[in-house]
């Protein structure tokens, strides 16, 4: 899917339509009956599709880019185009339609806090960038210039910062949840607000589902007697660079997580894999307070 068009498979044909609503309606409308459309994440260009899926009652499912990659390449598929992805998307669909979640349409509030969030690590980025370059050989002749882009970059996240604040402050549920999050000791509001971004699923899974959507959980590595050495792997990235902080904060005897992360280390665990068990701990305890709080309300 791209901005000028969207290629389709439905089992007997493969093309292209443009990524515009009247399009992607008339598509849709072409059918007697649609049981599930299939998606990638394109960076926000397949809202539009979602949309008018949801509007016109049809299921759909907007896959995990890895797992399809996974999944065509499991075909000794090494090819990459929009008409294998397209094909592929609808073999997806059929053979694993059972255990695919629906998509929902997100709360405006949510997606607002989403796209803010994904703007300040944008810039962060760019701050940690410049500031290697100025450190870098010759870098003191451009001193000014990347102080100059440094100081912009920081004005930037300051109102980045009060823009999330103000989202949350006047959204009764991001400031209900938020309050849950930040109640946490070592969670402050910035860590909140990117926690409810990143993984806006807490409080409506299973404790081990939370850990492996983190990107916390230990997935075992053994064969026949052997028992391998356990990692996290995999869920999302961002999540762990924000609990890292926290999780550093109980390894230096603070906050609430601090006894768990000493008993650990008494144990013989070492400390970066107690530093990951706490980051574990605090989105398995988060997840199950908001859980319990949404469970109160309703």
């Amino acid at each position: 899917m791209m901005t000028s068009g969207v290629t389709v498979a439905d089992g007997t044909t493969t093309g292209t339509i443009l990524n515009q609503r009247r399009a992607v309606r008339a598509f849709l409308k072409s059918y007697k009956h649609i049981d599930l459309v299939v998606c990638e994440p394109t960076g926000g260009h397949e809202s539009l599709l979602l949309e008018e899926c949801l509007r016109a009652g049809i299921a759909c499912h907007r896959a995990d880019t890895l797992k399809v990659k996974s999944y065509i390449r499991s075909f000794g598929t090494h090819g990459k185009s929009d008409a294998i992805d397209a094909a592929m998307l609808r073999a997806y669909g059929r053979e694993r339609w059972a255990k695919l979640s629906l998509w929902q349409a997100p709360d405006p509030d949510e997606t607002r806090l989403r796209a803010l969030v994904r703007r300040r690590q944008e810039l962060i980025a760019i701050k940690i960038a410049e500031k290697n370059r100025a450190k870098a050989p010759g870098g003191r002749k451009l001193a000014t210039s990347f102080e100059a882009v440094v100081k912009v970059v920081e004005r930037q996240l300051q109102i980045i910062d009060v823009e999330i604040r103000e989202l949350i402050a006047n959204s009764s549920a991001l400031k209900h949840r938020a309050a849950i999050c930040t109640a946490m000791d070592s969670l402050g509001p910035i860590v909140a607000a990117k926690l409810l971004a990143i993984l806006p699923e807490l409080g409506s899974m299973t404790r081990r589902k939370a850990a492996a959507l983190a990107g916390l959980a230990p997935h075992p590595n053994d064969s026949g007697q052997k028992q391998g050495y356990r990692k996290i792997r995999g869920g999302r990235p961002d999540v762990r660079t924000a609990l890292f902080m926290p999780a550093l904060r109980a390894a230096a005897g603070k906050g609430e997580f601090a006894p768990f992360y000493k008993r650990l280390v008494t144990n013989g665990k070492k400390p970066m894999l107690a530093i990951a068990a706490v980051m574990r701990k605090i989105i398995v305890t988060l997840n199950a307070r908001l859980r319990d709080a949404a469970i109160s309300q309703s």
